[in-house]
């Protein structure tokens, strides 16, 4: 299974999904796409099998995955301070892959309901939604 990880700023959310994910699913391919250099390198550290940032790398990539996680503004034009382009998001949205969003509170985007806790918290959510969807339980 090929899970995508996309992630912005300084990647933090996105190295903390690669981390347990790779620890929870050593044998699927995980691929850290940054909107950023930064972002990308955080997850290349933490264990992605590759790695590329860009507007191009995520259109290509969320072609082909089977799941993509990532904060929810990745499938909203200009969020993440601009880093996310209208077509980014348009791409991960049409995607055929599962999608995974932690929602984040943040550049003018509210998610209603959304608990608070802690960006650790969410990320560990993500990762038990990822398990779900590889059992076919989702």
């Amino acid at each position: 299974m090929t899970i995508m990880v996309i992630d912005g700023q300084g990647g933090k959310m996105g190295k903390g999904l690669v981390e347990q994910l790779k620890k929870l699913c050593p044998e699927d391919e995980i691929l850290a796409i940054g909107t950023n250099s930064i972002a990308t390198a955080a997850m290349l550290k933490a264990g992605a099998d590759a790695g590329a940032t860009g507007e191009n790398p995520a259109v290509v990539t969320s072609r082909t995955a089977d799941i993509i996680v990532g904060p929810m503004g990745i499938v909203i034009a200009d969020s993440l301070m601009g880093e996310v382009t209208p077509k980014m998001a348009v791409a991960i949205g049409q995607s055929p892959a599962k999608k995974v969003l932690i929602p984040v509170n943040r550049c003018q985007h509210f998610v209603v309901g959304c608990r608070d806790i802690s960006m650790g918290e969410y990320v560990k959510l993500a990762v038990e939604e990822v398990l779900k969807i590889r059992r076919g339980e989702i």
